[in-house]
Parts: C-alpha cells; structure tokens; sequence
C-alpha cells in the first residue's frame, strides 16, 4: 500500500488544476476515503500482509462467520464499534492499524479520555490473550466487555 497522509495530499492539491482532479484521484486511490469499500480493501490487505483468512479471524474474534463475511463485503453494516474491535484484535492489528480501521469504517477512534478506549488501548499495544481474555480485563476494571453481534447497544 502507498497510503499518502493528509499533509501529502494537501501538498499535491496545492499543485493540482481542476481540470486533472479525475487524475488525481486515480493516483492517490489508495489514500481517499471516499470509497465506500474502503474498509473492506484495507482489511483485506492487512489479512492477507499478516497471512490470516477471514475465517481464522471471525473465529478468534468470537463473530459468526456468516455475519463476518457480510461484514466484509459490505452487505451488512453494524452500528457496534465493538464488533469491529474484535476483528481488529482477532487480526492482530497494531492499535494504529485499528484507529485506522474505525476511521475507514467511519467509526469513532479510541480516545484517551475515555476509561473504556483508554484501557482499550493499551491491550491492543499489550495484547494479552484471547478475546475472552480481553473481556475478563475490562471486567476486572468495571467495564463493559466487547460486545457480540447478538447484542444491541
């Protein structure tokens, strides 16, 4: 992937006429966000770089396959960041692998202020076990556990 950040991209707007923006958006596809399977591409990329299938991954992440894979070809959509959580986690993504994730996914970010996120974050950076191991910290802490598909917020 040659992801540009936003710092690039505004450099090469600053030179680019409005006449070549169609071009622009073919050479920087891998960077804009508008593409609605944007998700699904970035996903599929980071399975496939760490040598996992969608299948192992669903299964660690405690998410039922079916429902993964509608997840992932855009078929279904879920309002629950949790549920992109685990996968995320189920992935081994790096915590800055999963921010990114949720932002393609337009979700919020892990925000440091926020007990849950915060605690959140520091297991993606730790990654101290299973899902299930996940759930027992936030436990433990008082918090709620990464919620399944089956349950509704």
């Amino acid at each position: 992937m040659n992801e540009k950040d936003t710092f690039e991209l505004e450099s090469v707007l600053g030179s680019t006429h409005i006449n070549n923006f169609e071009k622009y958006c073919k050479e920087n596809k891998e960077s804009i966000l508008t593409d609605d399977k944007a998700f699904t591409v970035y996903f599929k990329e980071l399975f496939r770089k760490k040598g996992l299938t969608q299948q192992v991954v669903f299964l660690k992440a405690d998410i039922p396959e079916r429902y993964g894979y509608k997840l992932m070809s855009g078929e279904k959509r879920t309002k629950q960041r949790d549920i992109i959580l685990r996968i995320c986690y189920a992935a081994e993504f790096s915590l800055e692998e999963t921010q990114r994730a949720l932002s393609k996914y337009e979700m919020p970010k892990l925000y440091a202020k926020i007990p849950r996120d915060a605690l959140l974050m520091i297991i993606f950076n730790e990654r101290p076990g299973s899902i299930i191991d996940v759930n027992e910290l936030l436990i433990a802490n008082g918090m709620v556990p990464l919620r399944t598909s089956g349950v509704q917020e």
